[in-house]
Formats: structure tokens, C-alpha cells, sequence
């Protein structure tokens, strides 16, 4: 059984920066890859971010203003998300997909294991 528990989230505005954090537990969470998805009222989750040892995966939306990154030791994944946008408001939801699954894979939610109970983003204009 694997519990995630996300923080980090709150209000900012357009342009700002916010840190999302991801608390795992579990054995398997150094084998696991992980990543970040959100949602946004009156639509679907949505793919964000993942990372597997190195190898990591972004959305286009995000690319190049979001970054994923992992502490193993410490159960730990992160987002740092920069350069914030309005569209960016969302319910954030950390994510732990199959063992096998490449960070390109784990856009596909059927890959997805366990999900975190999500934090608030809200950026104003």
C-alpha cells in the first residue's frame, strides 16, 4: 500500500512561483515512477509531469516553466512551478504509477496505482 500526501499549494499571482511537494510511503517508492497531474473545475485530469530515477516527461502546457524532481532518501517528490498562469489553476494530484512504467507511459492515467488527495493552485491575473 502506498499513501501520498500532497502540500505546497496555495494562491499566487500570474507570474509567481509556487513548490508542490509529495510525501510518500511505501517500499516500493524508489522503483516507482512518479508524477504530477491536475485538474481543473468541469474537466478531466490531466497529465502534468513524471520522473523515473532521471528520466523525466512534461505536458506542453508545462514544459520549460514546471520541473519535476524526486528525493529518494526522503520518499519525496517535488514541482516547482514557475512562471505561473491563470490557466495553471488547478487541483494538483501527486501520482505513483507501476514499477515498469516510463515517464512517458504515466500520461496514460490507467498506468496510475495510487493518488494523493490533491492541493489547491490558484493563480490570479
Amino acid at each position: 500500500q502506498v499513501q501520498l500526501v500532497e502540500s505546497g499549494g496555495g494562491l499566487v499571482q500570474a507570474g509567481g512561483s509556487l513548490r508542490l511537494s509529495c510525501a510518500a510511503s511505501g517500499r516500493t517508492f524508489r522503483v516507482s515512477t512518479m508524477g504530477w497531474f491536475r485538474q481543473a473545475p468541469g474537466k478531466e485530469r490531466d497529465f502534468v509531469a513524471a520522473i523515473k530515477d532521471s528520466s523525466t516527461y512534461y505536458a506542453d502546457s508545462v514544459k520549460g516553466r514546471f520541473t519535476i524532481s524526486r528525493v529518494d532518501a526522503n520518499y519525496t517528490v517535488y514541482l516547482q512551478m514557475n512562471s505561473l498562469k491563470p490557466e495553471d489553476k488547478a487541483v494538483y494530484y501527486c501520482a505513483s504509477g507501476r514499477i515498469w512504467t516510463s515517464p512517458r507511459a504515466m500520461a496514460d492515467k490507467r498506468q496510475i496505482d495510487y493518488w494523493g488527495q490533491g492541493t489547491q493552485v490558484a493563480v490570479s491575473s
